[in-house]
């Protein structure tokens, strides 16, 4: 039973707060003995004409508010809270059941059943080294497409790549200039970037040089057969390379449609814009005014006719919508583009689109390393994303050497680079995804390879230990027993793990609700201290009683379907041991 939306059931129909808001408020009790959901009555002392207290003892006493329940479940007032507390063995033989049925694929539902969701992310610039700002958006898209797959959703994943632009004319006149064809066949985003730099190092002795990448861009606009088959192949040699490391961190895309897929549709965008009478002159270009949703105009057209950033990604919304009637459409894009996005949304909210309010843009910080390293493109320095992963990896590899050497050297040097290259990516992955993805991201190799830490390692390692457990176990002729005989479970650190598991598809739907992905990384966190807790207090393969030394399989065979279910929704794979 899904005892929180009961809960908020029943609430609502003794009170008039919607059953939606009741689940939202609802909270955990920041201790285990203070009971397992708790409701805040402060909301309701304006209608109930009460202090919050009395509220909540008159809802304890009132028999509806356990409705389904009554034999599970004891409502009490604590202050102003109504606390539920849920009979343990209940509680723990429903939350096994549940997993022990879901297998890793824990905390799925059908909630999103028969509605498209659309998630924009990594959106690369083509002919320019994928870095590690692109990771965030990349990594952080990814988890979120998972979360709403697990729960149901059809998923589209767009990647919006950066392929249109007065860059690519720079390009053309580099290549032309300074292009070296071996090289470029070679290490393409090495040599495209390097004509790159090149071009703007010469560009500030020769202004000359813009001018001609600016022709060299009105030709690839107008459909020139050079411009745009320079064009087309620094694209493809581009996504070549982009997609070797999008298959090394096992992500795909549905689509790849770039900006120069939409430029082509912004002629519709003006057309529509002018129809409904919105478009204004300001200054020579062409504008929407947004003074009434306290924004600047978005302008559409500039001074000399040409789209901008705005125009296209309008354009690329209309075609979404037509295509797909998304429920949803999540753009993962970089905090400093809020503004750009409420304005594009604001405009189509104007235009009369009442589902422009389902666009959602998710921001995410910034990455700094502890010597507060700069990137730029144009300067060449960056710090690229693959350079990141692979000295992850290494020093991963270099940890895992050392703990294989004090195991006899049990591993051999094929798994030892398998179990690395796991663990390194992890080990990246989490640190972008474990706090707030609004806060800044700090790279610290120390912190983020401790195995005692709050790190990937640390948690898979949780999951190898488990796993090892289960091995061990069989070995010796030991199974898990199944959810029947959980009543044995009765310490304090059983109890701990088995409540973290079982709140671990409540945190998927919080995730998916507020596009945060580390709600499912601090539950799965939890679940993990609260294992090695119980593994530190327990015997498990040596206790003296059958029926608890089967239990207590079967919470390790649990502990390793959350874990992989939890790691999985993050993009983080798991290995069988370390």
């Amino acid at each position: 039973m899904d005892y929180k939306a009961q809960i908020a059931a029943n609430i609502a129909n003794i009170t008039d707060i919607p059953a939606e808001e009741v689940f939202k408020l609802t909270e955990i009790p920041p201790q285990l003995d203070m009971g397992d959901y708790a409701f805040p009555c402060f909301i309701l002392a304006k209608t109930m004409h009460k202090a919050p207290q009395a509220i909540a003892a008159n809802l304890a006493g009132n028999e509806a508010v356990l409705k389904g329940m009554e034999n599970a479940v004891e409502a009490v007032a604590v202050g102003p809270y109504l606390n539920f507390k849920i009979k343990k063995d209940v509680l723990a033989r429903e939350i096994i059941s549940e997993i022990l049925s879901s297998g890793d694929e824990y905390g799925k539902s059908n909630m999103g059943e028969g509605k498209n969701v659309i998630v924009e992310f990594s959106s690369p610039n083509i002919a320019k080294p994928f870095h590690v700002g692109h990771a965030f958006t990349t990594l952080l898209g990814n988890s979120l497409s998972k979360i709403y797959s697990r729960l149901g959703y059809n998923v589209i994943r767009m990647n919006h790549l950066g392929d249109y632009g007065t860059q690519f004319g720079k390009l053309i006149t580099a290549y032309r200039l300074w292009g070296d064809e071996e090289a470029l066949n070679r290490d393409p985003i090495n040599e495209l970037l390097r004509i790159y730099v090149k071009f703007h190092d010469e560009a500030v002795a020769k202004p000359e040089l813009e001018d001609d990448a600016r022709e060299n861009f009105r030709k690839l606009e107008e459909g020139s057969a050079e411009e745009v088959a320079l064009w087309q192949r620094f694209r493809d040699l581009s996504l070549d390379v982009f997609n070797q490391l999008y298959d090394r961190m096992g992500i795909g895309f549905d689509n790849y449609n770039g900006e120069s897929y939409y430029a082509k549709m912004a002629d519709e965008v003006v057309d529509m814009l002018k129809e409904k009478n919105l478009l204004v002159e300001s200054e020579g270009a062409q504008v929407v005014p947004l003074d009434e949703y306290n924004m600047p105009p978005c302008i559409i057209l500039k001074s000399d006719g040409t789209t901008i950033y705005a125009t296209r990604d309008i354009a690329a919304i209309l075609y979404r919508y037509r295509n797909y009637q998304f429920d949803k459409n999540v753009y993962v894009v970089g905090i400093p583009q809020a503004l750009h996005f409420r304005q594009v949304f604001s405009v189509l909210k104007k235009a009369g689109f009442d589902w422009a309010d389902n666009c959602v843009h998710v921001g995410f910080g910034l990455v700094k390393f502890k010597d507060n390293t700069a990137f730029s493109t144009r300067k060449g320095n960056i710090v690229k994303l693959d350079d990141l992963l692979n000295e992850t990896v290494a020093k991963t590899r270099e940890v895992i050497v050392e703990n294989n050497k004090t195991r006899g050297g049990e591993m051999t040097e094929e798994e030892i680079d398998f179990i690395a290259e796991k663990v390194g990516l992890g080990a990246v992955t989490y640190t972008y995804l474990k706090a707030g993805r609004e806060r800044d991201i700090l790279f610290d190799w120390d912190e983020m390879l401790d195995f005692e830490g709050d790190t990937a390692p640390y948690l898979i390692y949780t999951y190898a230990r488990s796993r090892s457990i289960l091995r061990k176990a069989e070995e010796q002729g030991y199974k898990p027993s199944g959810p029947d005989s959980v009543s044995v479970l009765t310490s304090d650190e059983e109890y701990a793990l088995i409540r973290s598991m079982g709140d671990l598809p409540d945190a998927v739907r919080r995730a998916a609700a507020e596009y945060e992905p580390f709600i499912i990384a601090k539950q799965v966190s939890l679940i993990a201290r609260n294992f090695n807790r119980f593994y530190n207090n327990s015997k498990i393969i040596n206790s003296d009683d059958d029926q608890l030394r089967a239990a207590r399989l079967t919470l390790c065979e649990c502990l390793c379907d959350a874990m992989k279910s939890g790691l999985g929704l993050l993009g983080i794979d798991v290995v069988e041991r370390m």
